[in-house]
């Protein structure tokens, strides 16, 4: 993992990202946001075990997870 413009980041090889990306095209909505909603959750997990680092409000959060 490193850092990009102040996110974590992943190097991972063009073909997978190319498969990442037709995967993406080609799955239907509803499977998309529940990734997406994974996504989120997975990201809430290791936040927690990181001990929570730079926590923010309570409203930002909400605001950010529930898309608006």
């Amino acid at each position: 993992m490193i850092h990009l413009g102040g996110e974590a980041a992943a190097i991972v090889p063009l073909t997978e990202l190319r498969r990442l990306r037709a995967i993406e095209r080609h799955a239907p909505p509803e499977l998309i946001e529940e990734a997406e909603v994974d996504a989120l959750l997975t990201a809430h997990d290791e936040w927690l075990a990181a001990g929570a680092p730079g926590a923010r409000k309570h409203e930002d959060v909400a605001r950010e997870l529930l898309g608006g």
